[in-house]
């Protein structure tokens, strides 16, 4: 991999089995025990490649299904690919999605610590942050209760405030501003500029054009499963507001 870059990815492909016909009781079982299973083979990429150089900010667009939290667990090193290969240099820090690296069944203490951990950081890291995480999330009050009460939002903001406190070169971001109020979103761009200040490297997968046009250097649209188009953030953004609208005026 040549200097300079963060992540480079190579012909990357992956496919998943999707079920067709699932019995969901013991005796749906029983009674139609002679019924076999149908799989359809989803393709969610299809040999993409491209590269984000270091401290760049890179978008990734596109429709429902068209392969971007996909594309963001495998270079999380949460799915492997089929074929492909990806290169990494530096160290990750992903917030993909909630439930990933928390447990539901413990406290918001707790889940820090361990997601903490799962994000590389030491015990004794992670208890001198401690303060500042929660300080950030806002949710110094609901801190010692179980995860499970807490609200979309409440999660949102409690495994945002872990990842940006790992410190790490790389961050990997899906729909971070989907969900949480204005404030929390104002905290987010601005931890963003922090990190383009710090020179460090951000992967952005958000449904949010105007903030994807404001945040990104460059952005990637996918389409399908394939990369429809790579460049500058206002010229690609266009593209996939007019891919939109089109397909609006097609289906009507």
């Amino acid at each position: 991999m040549k200097p300079g870059t963060a992540i480079k990815v190579e012909e990357v492909s992956k496919s998943f089995l999707i079920p067709h016909r699932i019995s969901d009781t013991i005796r749906e079982r029983l009674v139609r025990f002679e019924w076999k299973k149908k799989y359809e083979l989803l393709h969610a990429l299809k040999d993409v490649s491209f590269e984000v150089r270091q401290g760049e900010f890179f978008g990734i667009i596109g429709r429902n299904g068209s392969g971007k939290t996909t594309l963001l667990k495998i270079l999380a090193g949460i799915y492997t690919c089929d074929q492909g290969k990806v290169t990494i240099s530096g160290h990750i820090s992903p917030f993909l999605e909630l439930g990933v690296g928390f447990n539901a069944e413990l406290s918001g203490r707790d889940n820090i610590f361990l997601n903490g951990t799962i994000l590389g950081l030491s015990r004794k890291e992670i208890r001198s942050k401690f303060d500042s995480m929660v300080q950030f999330s806002e949710l110094d009050r609901f801190i010692d209760q179980k995860l499970k009460n807490y609200s979309g939002g409440m999660q949102v903001r409690l495994a945002f405030a872990v990842a940006i406190h790992a410190n790490r070169g790389i961050l990997l971001m899906d729909e971070v501003l989907a969900v949480g109020d204005m404030n929390f979103q104002r905290k987010c761009i601005a931890e963003f500029n922090r990190y383009r200040n710090e020179g460090k490297t951000v992967v952005l997968v958000s449904h949010d054009i105007e903030t994807v046009k404001k945040s990104c250097d460059r952005v990637m649209l996918l389409c399908n499963g394939e990369i429809a188009k790579t460049g500058p953030a206002e010229e690609v953004c266009a593209d996939y507001v007019r891919q939109n609208t089109d397909h609006e005026r097609g289906s009507n």
